[in-house]
């Protein structure tokens, strides 16, 4: 995950607070000399550069405004080298996971007939002798844009299309099933990449091969804990207000200050060797805190 010490606030919008990681600046010095010769003047690299995050931001904040329509939660966007993040934490529900990740590459869609309007435009306006510079910005845009939607679509988990994927899968195989499957076909993609690194010498594809087994680890070790606690026995009389899911019946939850595991539903949410009091009790299933009356309030309304 990255860290928003290491991180600098852009701005913050309807809001949503945007960062830059400090890495940012390093790629982006390499990226814009890389590209000289391509302008007459350096200032028109720079210029495609931030477009492209430009660009990049608009797709996550896609995410973010989606995920809060559906009632989840979404207050950061972090830029970084490799594009950006939007820490959206949508209801656990399959269709507010899908509207929350579909959302990101909507945005790319809708942007692609308006740019390019104006590239044919501006080759109708005689730009590319007029404007060589400007044309060759706007054209660039327009590719960046359509690489950026492409590549997003891709179904390998963690991108844009791997979530989709996975979210779709929810709907017939349930939450954790469907992120193991997700999951294991992002791994065979990381395979993808890695050959694509050698094949090129490209050290991009092989920090995404990196990036991509990481978050493929990390979900499908996530998904084997999801299977564990669906097979657990569950209690009676309570729900999630969220998910709506009895919590487990058992001592799974430990005190944060004296390590010791207890069952909140049994003890009245108070720790039973140190005394400790919790005004809210983790969901194990979707992660969401509800204080117990409210557990009990909505077993009772998903009796009736």
């Amino acid at each position: 995950m990255l860290s928003r010490q290491n991180s600098i606030r852009l701005f913050s919008f309807a809001g949503i607070e945007v960062f830059l990681h400090w890495s940012w600046f390093l790629v982006a010095l390499y990226e814009i000399r890389g590209g000289l010769g391509t302008y007459s003047s350096v200032a028109w690299n720079i210029a495609e550069y931030l477009t492209l995050f430009l660009i990049v931001t608009i797709h996550e904040f896609g995410h973010a405004l989606a995920c809060r329509q559906v009632g989840g939660v979404a207050d950061r966007i972090v830029l970084w080298p490799m594009g950006g993040v939007a820490y959206v934490d949508p209801p656990p529900r399959p269709g507010a996971t899908l509207w929350s990740i579909a959302a990101g590459p909507l945005v790319n869609v809708a942007l692609f007939p308006l740019l390019w309007i104006v590239v044919r435009g501006s080759r109708v306006a005689g730009l590319p002798a007029s404007q060589h510079d400007l044309f060759l910005l706007l054209r660039s845009i327009f590719y960046i844009n359509f690489f950026l939607l492409v590549f997003n679509l891709l179904p390998i988990y963690p991108l844009d299309g791997g979530q989709i994927l996975r979210s779709l899968l929810w709907y017939v195989l349930g939450r954790a099933r469907s992120l193991m499957v997700a999951t294991i076909l992002g791994l065979l993609g990381v395979l993808g990449f890695i050959a694509l690194a050698l094949a090129r010498g490209s050290v991009w594809f092989g920090a995404l091969a990196v990036f991509v087994l990481m978050n493929c680890w990390s979900g499908f070790q996530h998904a084997r804990a999801l299977l564990k606690i669906a097979k657990l026995p569950r209690r009676h009389g309570y729900a999630c207000p969220t998910c709506n899911s009895a919590p487990p019946a058992g001592s799974y939850w430990r005190c944060a200050q004296c390590g010791q595991a207890f069952d909140p539903f049994e003890t009245g949410a108070v720790c039973p060797h140190c005394r400790s009091q919790y005004p809210t009790t983790q969901c194990l299933d979707c992660a969401r805190q509800h204080a117990l009356h409210e557990w009990a309030s909505a077993s009772l309304v998903a009796q009736v």
